[in-house]
């Protein structure tokens, strides 16, 4: 049963932050001496594991150069790993603005496909991260989207039902398995049409709260 909680749920990558920065790739393939479409290959096929907490960095660049066919070194990896993070490490700040005004109005969540080190790397360099109601990367939970499990994480952390939630996200597959947990979702485009989204859905939470509030009781 829903409650009278209301909690936009955030993806990260795509709406709040920015996605890869440009030409990242090709130049961590160009450190490999490899071609970048074959490094862009092993990079996404190896990805999933380390996305879910369940590789460490090592592991992953690891599993990366010997899907290349290439040598395995430490500071090759160190060099890959930290130009990884960094290629990551852009917020559009209109959307950090936009999301922390909502927690005048909302609870508000955070929900991301992430490894561990990047994530520890994000918390460090964005601090607003902390004033979050809660905050769950994949790379942490050992779940990431669309995995039932990770919804499910973040509707037991925060000790509410599926139906609290308005979970937003730019990839339509994770919105469709939010939904199919019980939360509502939203496809995100772009800060405006999802302002709009997010009142409508308040308002409509607010009264729905208030059709099924119980009536006050009767003094004798």
């Amino acid at each position: 049963m829903p409650t009278d909680r209301s909690i936009v749920l955030f993806d990260l990558f795509g709406v709040i932050a920015r996605h890869q920065r440009p030409g990242a790739l090709g130049r961590m393939a160009a450190r490999c001496h490899a071609p970048t479409d074959a490094f862009t290959t092993a990079y996404w096929a190896c990805r999933p594991p380390y996305d879910a907490g369940r590789q460490s960095a090592p592991e992953y660049w690891t599993a990366v150069l010997r899907w290349l066919s290439l040598p395995v070194d430490a500071d090759t990896i160190e060099e890959l790993r930290l130009t990884d993070i960094d290629s990551w490490s852009r917020v559009d700040n209109r959307m950090v603005a936009y999301a922390r005004s909502l927690r005048d109005v909302a609870e508000v969540a955070l929900l991301s496909n992430i490894p561990s080190d990047h994530a520890d790397a994000f918390l460090a360099a964005q601090p607003w991260l902390h004033d979050l109601d809660h905050v769950a990367f994949s790379g942490k939970i050992n779940a990431a989207k669309p995995a039932p499990a990770a919804f499910q994480h973040c509707v037991v952390a925060m000790r509410a039902a599926p139906a609290d939630f308005l979970f937003v996200d730019d990839r339509e597959e994770n919105v469709r398995a939010a939904e199919a947990t019980g939360m509502h979702g939203h496809v995100f485009t772009d800060r405006d049409e999802l302002a709009a989204v997010v009142d409508t859905w308040l308002q409509t939470r607010r009264r729905t709260a208030v059709t099924h509030r119980p009536p006050p009781a009767q003094g004798c």
